[in-house]
């Protein structure tokens, strides 16, 4: 009895016709306060329902197990390396809209069309407001500098973020060169890497080390937490390479699933999703840039000002990928 009503339940969430005579199936690696006024704007826009269910991990498995059976119509995650790895799974399917292909650079988006960024994250560095003065360090590659030695703290090499920014590397200076600066930040760390991003900047305030890379809007997160936001000024954010290629960045993103059964609005979510009004608002809730134009930022990301982002196609980032994770495993980085 308890398996039929749950399965009742879940044909209620995804049917689309039981709550209004258009719907279109969501899943979200994104928590539901962080997407939820875009689906209401798009609702409110189109008269298409959103429906959305969240996972933090477990995704893929989850719609290849699914099969043709998928409720999915649009899938929403983060970062490159989750978005390529849908892709290479056989998961998505090749969208062609020249309305999405004008919104989105191309830097920012499949050459083949299956998936789209919509808001980038960079992958900032933070510093100790007490312990590192101001000029010190403007690159990524400036981390491997004696200066810092047992200084460094980062989360596992081979988390995706930190893979991808080991890709970017290698798409600017080669393998070999990638590999030197991974074995030389791997020599200045202060402890094995662990934890997530915030606990770096944790990490940064109670004297653990003094520098750490994170991705940015976690700065955002940690203001607004009145335990954390202690931790957050406590350091100052450097935007690498500005002299060079410009701070690496990576995106949230959009796929329209293999067997969408709600194809046509799927694509009508994609479409609203990549224009302004979509991305402005995207970015405003996760204090994430816009990844086209100069729209409406938060207050924080204003007070950062501008800055030079790599420009870098993201094609070729997923491509390093595996070899970013090869070199990590070649320098023991996670010791």
């Amino acid at each position: 009895m308890f398996r039929q009503l749950t399965y009742f339940f879940i044909a209620m969430i995804f049917s689309p016709n039981i709550f209004c005579s258009e719907s279109v199936n969501v899943y979200s690696y994104r928590k539901p306060q962080l997407i939820s006024p875009m689906f209401i704007a798009f609702t409110e826009k189109t008269g298409i329902e959103v429906n959305s269910i969240f996972a933090k991990k477990g995704m893929l498995e989850r719609i290849k197990n699914e099969g043709r059976n998928s409720p999915a119509d649009i899938i929403l995650t983060v970062d490159i390396g989750r978005l390529a790895d849908l892709k290479n799974a056989d998961l998505t399917q090749q969208v062609s809209l020249a309305q999405i292909n004008k919104n989105i650079p191309e830097n920012f988006r499949d050459k083949d069309g299956h998936w789209f960024g919509l808001t980038s994250r960079a992958r900032i560095i933070v510093a100790s407001r007490k312990r590192v003065s101001e000029g010190s360090i403007n690159t990524y590659e400036s981390l491997v500098n004696d200066q810092f030695k047992g200084k460094v703290c980062t989360r596992s090499g081979k988390h995706p973020y930190m893979i991808a920014l080991t890709a970017s590397i290698i798409a600017y200076s080669g393998e070999e060169k990638a590999k030197q600066w991974l074995y030389g930040l791997k020599n200045n760390l202060a402890r094995k890497p662990q934890g997530n991003d915030r606990a770096q900047v944790k990490a940064i305030h109670e004297g653990l080390c003094d520098v750490a890379i994170i991705n940015h809007y976690y700065m955002a997160m940690m203001l607004s937490d009145p335990e954390q936001k202690k931790w957050a000024e406590s350091v100052y954010v450097i935007f690498p390479n500005q002299d060079g290629r410009g701070t690496h960045m990576n995106v949230s993103g959009a796929a329209l699933a293999k067997y969408a059964p709600n194809k046509k609005n799927g694509l009508a979510l994609l479409k609203f999703l990549s224009s302004n009004e979509g991305q402005e608002l995207y970015s405003a809730k996760n204090s994430e840039y816009p990844v086209s134009g100069k729209m409406s930022r938060s207050s924080l990301l204003e007070s950062w000002g501008e800055f030079k982002q790599d420009k870098s196609d993201l094609n070729k980032i997923a491509d390093n990928r595996e070899a970013a994770l090869m070199i990590t495993d070649a320098v023991g980085y996670n010791f």
